[in-house]
């Protein structure tokens, strides 16, 4: 699974969230997400270190911000899927 359909799986999670749908989410999906965000940032950080050219380090770079942000997302949707009865 690429980083687009992480993300958009990850964006169908908080449309359900708002829904009222949480319930349908399964924590050991989130895991998975986050998984794959971890690895993806792992990645990426190999990639940056490999990397000799200023503009695309700087790619790079906002692309590990952007696993981060989306890592973060997941966590905190992990959380409130624990919170709910």
């Amino acid at each position: 699974m690429g980083l687009e359909s992480t993300i958009e799986k990850l964006d169908k999670y908080f449309d359900r969230l708002e829904q009222g749908k949480a319930q349908k989410i399964e924590p050991e999906h989130v895991d998975e997400v986050i998984r794959k965000l971890e690895a993806r940032a792992q990645q990426l950080e190999a990639e940056l270190a490999d990397t000799h050219k200023d503009a695309k380090k700087e790619r790079v770079w906002q692309k590990i911000e952007l696993v981060h942000k989306q890592k973060d997302r997941a966590l905190w949707l992990k959380e409130k899927l624990c919170e709910a009865p």
